[in-house]
């Protein structure tokens, strides 16, 4: 590949890894078998120009390789209100891609969907949830590929053999014991959330081990606990004993060594971190609910068309949007349900491929913003210059009902 023998996007992108090798001081490559590309995101114009020097360098993956999404809702832009000439760069951006061989999945949660990887296989994956989720929940093994990282890796099927993708690294370091949880605080969805935030910004890139979760947790729970887990802090690995498959047993998940620190975890550090959540307040006028980040499941779908339902015909107050934000697969197993009506008839905006950070369809005049999901928590004060107050799934149907924040007070205390 470097004497140019598979064309020069391959001698460019083989060139970009050795250099990268050289940084991580690693003595040799190894084969990945699939790919997550994130850099199609149009974050910069040299996002555009990257990939289309690609294109014309005759680039083309080598291996299975999935997309994240695009800058833009390909088929409703127009709708949405977002600029022509930034659809067209990002139309210019998904072909090249395409053009290259990707597969158009254009979603931020492809562990959900088309190619999800299986247990020990080695990756290269772009986007912190889809990262931490693919090590922690498949045991797939992946290091974080940045932009444009990923894309090289996906066209010479090599990264540098270091990381996550040896064994040895993926032994946990810092033991989270949960103590004094309530058992029903366990089924709830922002127990995830909390302990996420929680998790990121006490092990930073460090792997976690959690002791005391319940092996009932769902996948979109972990989903939740590793996208804020990802965003807080840049935890791209964790095991939850007798939950996630390289921890059956406390001792498995360290590899046999001991932890070099253990941490308890109890009611009152995780309302904290609930509290810290929300820059906005309740009783503030909504402007709009964002659901959907990472990238709303059927499941969450199923849920979602529950609590509208228990709203009883409670009409959307006017003036607050409804946006949920989700995959092509997700969106087509909706359209084979009994669920369309209700969500239309609340007026459930469904948007498709992209990312309220990276389109824009949020309107800079939307003040204070309610959401479910941690990650979004996150980057919404610094991307979207708006509050953001986090809620359960329920609480967002009913203040989108009222106009204002509402929230049911979650008990965090055994008693």
């Amino acid at each position: 590949m470097l004497q140019g023998e598979f064309g020069g996007a391959a001698k460019f992108a083989m060139s970009i890894l050795i250099r990268m090798a050289d940084v991580y001081e690693a003595t040799e490559l190894m084969d990945i078998t699939q790919a997550h590309i994130d850099s199609c995101a149009l974050l910069s114009d040299s996002n555009l120009e990257f990939a289309e020097m690609l294109v014309s360098r005759g680039g083309h993956v080598s291996v299975p390789t999935t997309l994240n999404m695009i800058p833009l809702d390909l088929q409703n832009w127009e709708r949405l209100g977002v600029p022509l000439g930034f659809a067209v760069k990002a139309q210019r951006l998904a072909k090249a891609y395409t053009d290259m061989g990707c597969i158009p999945t254009w979603t931020c949660a492809p562990y959900q969907g088309y190619l999800t990887p299986r247990f020990g296989q080695q990756i290269a994956w772009g986007e912190s949830n889809a990262i931490v989720y693919a090590n922690s929940v498949l045991g797939a093994r992946t290091n974080r590929y940045g932009d444009f990282l990923d894309i090289c890796a996906a066209i010479t099927g090599r990264v540098p053999k270091v990381g996550l993708h040896l064994e040895e690294n993926r032994r946990g370091q810092i033991l989270l014991r949960l103590v004094g949880i309530s058992p029903l605080l366990f089924k709830n969805d922002l127990f995830y959330v909390a302990l996420g935030q929680l998790m990121g910004n006490i092990t930073q890139n460090r792997i976690p081990v959690i002791e005391g979760l319940t092996e009932n947790v769902t996948g979109d729970q972990l989903k939740a606990l590793g996208a804020a887990a990802a965003s807080f802090g840049a935890v791209a690995l964790f095991h939850a004993v007798g939950v996630t498959p390289e921890a059956n047993t406390l001792e498995e998940a360290f590899q046999g060594y001991a932890p070099e620190k253990t941490i308890e975890i109890g009611p009152s550090d995780l309302q904290k971190a609930w509290n810290d959540l929300s820059t906005g307040v309740e009783g503030t006028k909504l402007g709009a609910v964002v659901l959907g980040c990472p990238h709303f499941s059927f499941d969450e779908f199923r849920r979602l068309t529950q609590a509208i339902e228990e709203a009883k015909g409670h009409p959307r107050a006017p003036g607050v949007r409804f946006v949920v934000l989700t995959s092509q697969t997700s969106y087509a197993l909706l359209q084979r349900s009994d669920f369309m009506n209700t969500l239309t008839e609340f007026g459930v905006e469904i948007v498709l491929d992209t990312c309220p950070f990276h389109s824009p369809f949020i309107s800079p005049q939307t003040k204070t913003i309610m959401t479910n999901s941690g990650k979004f928590a996150y980057y919404a004060p610094g991307e979207l210059s708006s509050h953001v107050v986090v809620g359960s799934i329920p609480d967002c149907v009913r203040s989108a009902v009222a106009g204002t924040v509402i929230r049911e007070e979650l008990r965090w205390s055994v008693s």
